[in-house]
């Protein structure tokens, strides 16, 4: 049995789009699921779109989806090198082989003159291509050319009549009109390769079994298939997965919802609720569920399951698969992921002791059943971790609670019989409260929402008696104090 070989093959072009990384993580299931290869190869032969630490960002992305690469840069492998800036010899090798088989033809035209020909093809209403003008060029035309020193590119040779016909994994049988193909640059002027003749000659040299990419790529599959039956070799099974679309049904891009591949992480989300969430865009488990460890996932991947219909990213499911992984969390864990957002927020200084990190896991505990992502700690459990004389309150919480009649008489009965409890627990705690409320013969809002004003500057947040637990007896006392010197009634 054939073992499958599989690459991810990004541009070095900037941080990875989310749904490059969703094609990495099918290629990534697909191999593990098989027992097979997943490779990663850089495509860097476009210099002009090309950014400084590219490489860097595209396998930092990797790193951060835990998608492991048994091949390619910083790995190595049999197949390399895995860059193809280091590999133009064979691209060079192979244009010159089809160009002696008349499979392929080079090109002089100037810049002036391939503008002109796509305006005069826009002005006719006609498809704009190459007019094949130099496909035809006799071998005197061509030695003037070679002759005056003029550049040019390798254009190759499509078939133009018949149809150009293969089966891809996940849309059937796709056929194309060859009369509608244009003879597409293989080679340019600079010496670098396309995309096309790249990856092909790529993909056969390192033994690709599959080619996963997004369905934007089938417009140049028959291109590809051209190659392949030109160089005589087999051609790797084409998997055309469906494009990501936001809810507008747009592709899932910037301005619907989508971020930067490592965005997600920065913001928040748990990889375990990425990859889970990921893979569920296009492919289904054929399962009444929605949440799947990886092992699960990999286990159950196939090729089978990816669906030939674009799936809709909702950015709330996401945030839903992510409340999800939080809530499954241990408390030394949550603390552990929450404390880089604490610190980037100034909260809790670079080395943390082990009993704040305890104190960290007992605040987030509290609110773990309500955060959606780890960037929210900071905004719900701050209170908790800033100075007694340091937390802000809410204006309209002060005007609203600590203006009412008899407000301080009740805040003042709540800090006595605090400070008279043996136990500062939340029952305890909750049972003072509850006599305060008695004793006054209030409505229990009317001590409940100025207590909870008073120790943590809000109105809303986790169980107050157990928020005034976790807080303790001295930081509660000496923020009812602080709350108390804000008290109009």
């Amino acid at each position: 049995m054939t073992t499958v070989r599989v690459r991810y093959a990004p541009s070095p072009t900037g941080i990875p789009h989310i749904g490059n990384i969703r094609t990495a993580m099918f290629d990534w299931l697909f191999a593990r699921h098989t027992g097979g290869k997943f490779i990663v190869r850089i495509e860097d032969t476009d210099k002009n779109r090309e950014v400084e630490g590219g490489v860097a960002l595209q396998l930092d992305a990797l790193r951060w989806y835990g998608l492991d690469w048994d091949e390619g840069p910083e790995v190595g492998g049999d197949y390399g090198p895995y860059i193809q800036s280091e590999r133009l010899h064979f691209y060079h090798q192979y244009a010159e082989e089809l160009i002696a088989a008349g499979k392929a033809y080079r090109a002089y035209d100037s810049e002036e003159r391939l503008k002109s020909m796509r305006e005069d093809q826009q002005r006719r209403g006609q498809p704009t291509g190459y007019d094949r003008r130099h496909r035809y060029l006799s071998a005197d035309e061509r030695a003037e050319y070679e002759n005056s020193g003029a550049p040019s590119v390798v254009r190759f040779a499509v078939p133009t009549e018949g149809k150009t016909t293969y089966v891809d994994a996940v849309y059937g049988e796709i056929a194309f009109e060859n009369k509608v193909l244009d003879d597409s640059i293989l080679l340019k002027s600079d010496g670098y390769p396309t995309y096309h003749l790249a990856s092909v000659v790529d993909d056969h040299l390192m033994d690709i079994t599959h080619v996963l990419r997004g369905e934007d790529w089938i417009p140049s599959s028959p291109l590809h298939v051209q190659l392949y039956r030109a160089f005589g070799w087999d051609a790797p099974t084409f998997v055309h997965l469906p494009n990501m679309l936001g809810l507008d049904r747009k592709k899932f891009g910037k301005r619907n919802g989508a971020k930067d591949a490592m965005e997600y992480g920065e913001e928040g989300y748990l990889i375990e609720a990425m990859f889970n969430f990921m893979a569920l865009q296009g492919w289904s488990p054929k399962e009444e569920r929605d949440l799947f460890s990886r092992e699960e996932l990999v286990e159950r991947f196939s090729l089978d399951g990816i669906l030939n219909h674009s799936p809709i990213t909702d950015p709330a499911k996401l945030d839903w698969f992510n409340g999800q992984y939080i809530r499954s969390l241990s408390l030394h864990d949550l603390a552990d992921r929450c404390l880089p957002f604490l610190q980037k927020s100034g909260l809790v200084e670079s080395d943390p002791s082990a009993e704040k990190l305890e104190y960290i896991g007992r605040v987030m505990a509290l609110e773990q059943e309500r955060i959606k992502t780890l960037a929210e700690a900071p905004i719900l459990g701050g209170f908790f971790l800033q100075a007694d004389d340091a937390y802000e309150f809410d204006e309209k919480a002060v005007t609203k609670w600590f203006s009412n009649p008899g407000v301080g008489d009740r805040l003042r009965a709540v800090k006595e019989d605090f400070a008279a409890l043996k136990d500062f627990d939340a029952a305890s705690i909750e049972a003072v409260i509850r006599d305060v409320i008695t004793r006054f013969e209030v409505k229990g809002g009317e001590v409940i929402h100025p207590v909870r004003v008073s120790v943590s500057g809000r109105t809303t947040g986790p169980g107050l008696f157990e928020m005034i637990e976790v807080l303790g007896r001295e930081r509660v006392q000496r923020r009812l104090d602080r709350a108390l010197s804000l008290v109009t009634a």
